[in-house]
């Protein structure tokens, strides 16, 4: 699969957002944890397998991520910088965070562990995403189905997925609570408000008007 997403146009900006971006992810997934007040559906998912592996939970978003991005290829998918580095970088990050925070708590701050890590959540994902080198591997996954299956709606296709790993998840010993209702609720409004605040315009390739030109008739 080809990468997607050039370099020409303001490198340094979007490469620097992009990895900001992914390191703020992992920062917020590990707060979210620490918390022990609920999750979101994927990161339900990646707990259950961790407690099922014995593997960290890094080490599982890692995997999971490759698996996902494996499906992109009957998908017809092209993954970008952004979306490999997603795959990596998040995993290794969360599992730094997390060996430096420690569990447990008052609830008061469990509740601002969970309240941080959700508005981190949000601005790191208009970071990445902003910095148009690609979407994560899950997101593309729901592109990618709704690209094949044109009478699917995102809304549609992006609730099947997140039932489904929510309930296995759920099942595998993950963490469901006040935290999965707050981060459903919340994280449709926070994206709508990160994405445009960081996103990074389209370079302008229409060519000007000689200043000599007619004008048109």
């Amino acid at each position: 699969m080809a990468l997607i997403g050039n370099l020409r146009h303001r490198p340094a900006r979007r490469l620097a957002q992009l990895y900001v971006g992914l390191v703020l992810y992992g920062v917020s997934m590990a707060l979210m944890i620490r918390s022990g007040l609920g999750l979101d559906p994927w990161d339900v998912f990646h707990q259950g397998l961790s407690e099922l592996t014995g593997l960290s939970f890094g080490t599982v978003t890692i995997a999971v991520g490759a698996l996902v991005l494996l499906l992109w290829i009957p998908l017809r998918q092209r993954p970008g910088l952004g979306t490999v580095s997603n795959v990596v970088v998040i995993g290794l990050v969360v599992d730094s965070t997390l060996a430096l925070l420690p569990s447990g708590g008052p609830l008061g701050v469990r509740i601002a562990l969970l309240v941080t890590g959700i508005v981190a959540n949000g601005a790191a994902t208009g970071m990445y995403l902003g910095a148009r080198l690609g979407p994560g591997p899950r997101d593309g996954l729901m592109t990618g189905f709704v690209a094949r299956r044109p009478g699917w709606s995102i809304r549609l296709v992006r609730t099947v997925i997140e039932v489904t790993v929510l309930a296995l998840g759920w099942l595998l010993g993950g963490t469901v609570g006040l935290g999965t209702v707050a981060y459903a609720l919340a994280i449709g409004p926070l994206a709508q408000l990160f994405i445009p605040l960081f996103a990074v315009p389209e370079p302008d390739t229409a060519a000007p008007a000689p200043a000599t030109a007619a004008p048109a008739v």
